[in-house]
């Protein structure tokens, strides 16, 4: 009787057998696993420096942000980077409320058809988000009204800085808008961008990046009053609790601290010195009357009252609101 011959999987005499180690002892623990996934569940756009930043604040474990990196990377949960060349140049204001960076996040159509425009206000120094607002527009009054609750519970900040959009920069590149003078008469200062450079508002644009990541590709949003309800949460996790690279891993809102002016309950009017020419400007024809002649002055200051001042070269003067020219007067010009 022949005896049967080796098997497939025993030619020789050599069975096949597992490469796995029987032991991993530098296989990261499973409760410190579990703690890595349950927060990038709950932040499905975090990375590994965020999630370790999270894990040691709350005394939970101080795994290697390489470890937590592997743990994603096993689990198939590491996002590719986005595309676009670096910034080289960083800018920082010197202290919280110095300077505000303020923009749309573009528009987008909710589930019950209307229309999103998120403002977002980002504070320079901190990366404090002072103003994330889900507005149906991008008109300066639903901006003004959206910034008049912030201003009431943070302060004014000296300067916003803002590209030539509306409502803060007018359609035909005019700098001056009504948005613009509201906010000159509480003491606030805008300043434009140059066109077509985002870049020099980096931190507004990697906010926006941000709440797309983190808010807008998460779920649809049905309705205005649903979008602000996200907003409000995700505002939240921003400023307190998710940790900001730029900042050495801190949270935004360790850096940040309410300004010290208050919002006024009305706006002030500008105050000229004692003999000083002004000219009240109708409220329904942007010129003034001056040397008998009607002066062009821009649409934003029609019921407004300016100054006129001369300038340095004989025949010249200069029209301004408050300490801010806006148009020119040169009396040899026939």
């Amino acid at each position: 009787m022949v005896a049967d011959g080796p098997s497939a999987g025993d030619v020789g005499g050599f069975a096949d057998r597992s490469r796995r180690p029987p032991a991993s002892p530098r296989r990261t623990a499973d409760g410190i696993e579990q703690r890595i996934l349950a927060a990038r569940a709950e932040h499905p756009a975090w990375g590994a420096r965020k999630i370790r930043a999270v894990l040691e604040r709350a005394g939970q474990a101080r795994p290697a942000c390489s470890t937590v990196h592997q743990v994603l990377k096993r689990h198939g949960l590491i996002l590719p980077e986005p595309g676009g060349e670096p910034a080289r140049l960083r800018f920082e204001a010197a202290a919280p409320n110095d300077l505000w960076q303020m923009d749309f996040k573009g528009h987008s159509r909710l589930g019950d058809g209307s229309r999103l425009h998120p403002l977002t206000v980002v504070d320079d120094h901190s990366r404090y988000a002072p103003c994330l607002k889900a507005l149906g527009g991008e008109t300066g009054e639903e901006v003004k009204a959206a910034l008049t609750q912030v201003f009431a519970v943070h302060g004014l900040p000296p300067r916003i800085f803002t590209d030539n959009g509306t409502p803060w920069g007018g359609s035909q590149g005019n700098c001056w808008t009504r948005f613009r003078v509201w906010l000159l008469k509480l003491g606030v200062d805008l300043i434009h961008s140059r066109p077509y450079h985002p870049q020099s508002r980096g931190k507004n644009e990697r906010f926006h990046r941000s709440m797309d990541e983190e808010v807008l590709s998460l779920r649809p949003l049905a309705t205005r009053a649903d979008a602000q309800k996200a907003f409000d949460h995700w505002r939240l996790v921003y400023n307190h609790q998710r940790p900001h690279e730029a900042l050495g891993l801190a949270v935004p809102a360790s850096r940040y601290r309410p300004s010290i002016r208050p919002m006024p309950s009305k706006p002030a009017q500008p105050h000229y010195e004692d003999g000083t020419l002004t000219r009240k400007v109708p409220a329904t024809k942007s010129d003034i009357s001056f040397q008998g002649r009607h002066w062009k002055v821009p649409e934003a200051f029609c019921g407004e009252r300016l100054a006129i001042r001369p300038l340095a070269q004989d025949g010249q003067f200069g029209v301004f609101f408050a300490s801010h020219q806006i148009a020119s007067i040169d009396l040899t010009d026939q």
